[in-house]
């Protein structure tokens, strides 16, 4: 190492004074941020009704028909069973036809919102399969249409289960988010791969972990707030 490197290695610091970090880390964290936000929101916007097909079309569903909850079925399950990474290759092309670049923290999220849908459309089912089958049937008896008792009684009584999935869905995409920062996606993953993996900056790596890990108890614990503020039970 020549005298002149290992200056810069001093002056770059450790930790918040490596100059490497702190250029870095706000850009990253809005990157990582952004991705599962957007990602995030899309998962449920469509997760959600895949989920309440699902339900609707089960056995003892409102509108039971077996082909059809055979066929959503098969598509939850098989866009579970798809890994990230292999889902991610194979979205390349679309990727870089809807966001004209697969570089960047909006390259990653077409992948992250296509394989967050199945994931919270299960969890979205399971939340709403557990309303007790009182209520739907006092709506039935009272008049209501299926409309009326998918959204205003299934789907308003599984509320707090909804938010619950929705967190536990949040975090899992930030985990996912580390992998698609890896390929060009920017974002912590980036960060932590390109710059405390490959450069040799374990300050770097550790503080980008300790980030992760703060933003992932902040996510949940708001998500518990939000829950029990929903709990019409208790």
């Amino acid at each position: 190492m020549t005298a002149a490197a290992l200056a810069a290695g001093i002056d770059r610091g450790v930790f918040f004074a490596n100059t490497d970090f702190t250029d870095r880390i706000w850009g990253a964290l809005g990157g990582t941020l952004g991705q599962v936000a957007i990602s995030c929101l899309v998962g449920v916007l469509v997760g959600l009704p895949l989920g309440l097909g699902v339900w609707l079309t089960a056995p003892q569903g409102l509108t039971a028909n077996r082909l059809a909850h055979r066929a959503l079925n098969a598509v939850v399950d098989l866009g579970r069973a798809i890994p990230f990474i292999v889902l991610m290759l194979l979205l390349i092309g679309f990727t870089r036809w809807l966001v004209g670049s697969t570089v960047g923290w909006q390259g990653g999220v077409p992948a992250l919102a296509v394989g967050c849908i199945p994931f919270y459309a299960r969890l979205a089912e399971n939340a709403v399969r557990q309303v007790p089958l009182g209520k739907i049937e006092a709506a039935q008896m009272a008049g209501a249409s299926r409309w009326q008792i998918t959204w205003g009684v299934a789907v308003r009584e599984s509320l707090p289960g909804l938010v619950a999935a929705a967190t536990v869905t949040f975090i899992t995409l930030i985990g996912y988010s580390m992998i698609t920062g890896t390929i060009g996606a920017g974002g912590l993953g980036d960060l932590v791969y390109n710059w405390g993996y490959t450069r040799n900056m374990p300050d770097i790596f550790v503080m980008v972990v300790v980030i992760v890990l703060i933003l992932v108890e902040g996510v949940q614990l708001l998500g518990d707030w939000l829950a029990r503020r929903l709990d019409h039970s208790r």
